[in-house]
């Protein structure tokens, strides 16, 4: 098995809904996502995926997220815009391009991360 990863990073704020702590404020994070693809079997160049073709991707939904307040975005209307709900987000979008992605994680801060894959 071959497994590449590509990371970015995005700016936004967010308060979580149906919660009772500090998150149910407005607060903001600088998030990194880290994107994995896996596969069996390389190309004809022996490659698994070009990290350019998974970079854009992938920008071309952080785009839509940076500097952005998640509640607001008609994607996230009626959801509380966890960490999960981001990385599951971000991979039903990048999957209907990348049929081998494997798995999208999110990270808030340099210790907290949530995970989503299928």
């Amino acid at each position: 098995m071959f497994e590449v990863k590509v990371e970015d990073h995005f700016s936004a704020a967010h308060h979580l809904l149906n919660y009772e702590g500090e998150c149910e404020n407005q607060h903001g994070h600088n998030w990194k996502v880290e994107v994995y693809v896996q596969a069996d079997t390389l190309d004809k160049a022996n490659i698994l995926m070009d990290f350019k073709v998974l970079k854009k991707s992938l920008n071309r939904i952080l785009d839509r997220l940076d500097h952005k307040d998640l509640n607001e975005l008609e994607e996230f209307k009626g959801q509380s815009p966890s960490s999960e709900f981001i990385a599951s987000f971000i991979y039903k979008e990048l999957k209907q391009d990348i049929p081998d992605l494997a798995k999208v994680s999110v990270w808030e801060t340099e210790r907290a991360r949530a995970s989503y894959w299928e």
